[in-house]
């Protein structure tokens, strides 16, 4: 069928509405007008509905955006997901999976600590926990360990260091991902332990490990270390991951690299 060509008083009509839309910030009706008008003409929709079929518009493009910018604000490091998560691969149980994913957790502030050698899918797990989470209209940010210590030496200059973290504690989950994988700064224990502090009993924080948390006096201060972990399991779920590395495992089958011609 050939499109229909807007008429004199169509050009008229959404030159008009576009400039409106410019001035409203409308920005997905104003994309979406042109060919609204002509369709709902061609096919004699009912004004209400033209009206509704641009609104809809509107809504879900400003749906995409929002979710967009969340996942742009997390700063999420390697784009991994569930889609390529093999739930198999895992050491941890299917159920536990299938209740970790579905966030009911981070519902109720609670916290999540992933614990095991390195390979076994921790920040995978993690991140595609937090790219979800943002696929539900939750705030996520993701640091790691030493980002936290960034951030103390950066407020401690002008001692807003409470100040940063409680807005850090704002988000609706927080990942620190790889503790116990270097040696811990001071600062970043700090920050650690402030992190956790301001989201007790109010956000989640999700935790990838090498080493259980009852071990965090190994490293760091032993009287931060007691206070941090006080708090942080007073309400988390520990899963603990093993087996060999993933990673290394996909090595050895020649699956990380492209073979050489």
């Amino acid at each position: 069928m050939t499109p229909a060509r807007p008429m004199p008083a169509d050009v008229a009509v959404i030159d008009e509405v576009v400039a409106l839309c410019r001035r409203l910030r409308l920005k997905y009706v104003r994309e979406q007008s042109p060919d609204v008008v002509l369709t709902a003409r061609a096919q004699r929709w009912d004004p209400a509905e033209a009206l509704r079929v641009l609104l809809v518009a509107e809504v879900e493009g400003r749906d995409r955006s929002g979710i967009e910018n969340k996942r742009r604000r997390a700063h999420f490091p390697a784009g991994k997901t569930f889609e390529s998560w093999i739930e198999s691969r895992s050491s941890i149980s299917s159920a536990t999976q299938r209740a970790l994913k579905s966030l009911e957790w981070v519902t109720r502030s609670e916290n999540l600590v992933v614990a095991g050698p390195q390979g076994t899918g921790k920040s995978h797990l993690l991140e595609a926990i937090g790219h979800h989470g943002v696929d539900q209209g939750l705030s996520v940010a993701w640091f790691s360990v030493e980002d936290l210590g960034t951030i103390i030496r950066r407020h401690r200059v002008d001692d807003t260091v409470s100040k940063a973290f409680a807005a850090l504690a704002s988000t609706s989950l927080t990942v620190i991902d790889d503790i116990g994988l270097l040696p811990i700064s001071s600062d970043a224990a700090e920050g650690l332990y402030r992190l956790v502090d301001a989201a007790y009993e109010r956000r989640s924080l999700a935790l990838s490990t090498n080493l259980h948390p009852s071990g965090f006096d190994q490293l760091m201060d032993k009287t931060i270390a007691s206070a941090l972990v006080d708090r942080l399991m007073h309400h988390a779920h520990v899963v603990l991951t093993d087996g060999q590395s993933v990673r290394l495992e996909d090595a050895l089958a020649g699956k990380g690299v492209v073979p050489l011609a």
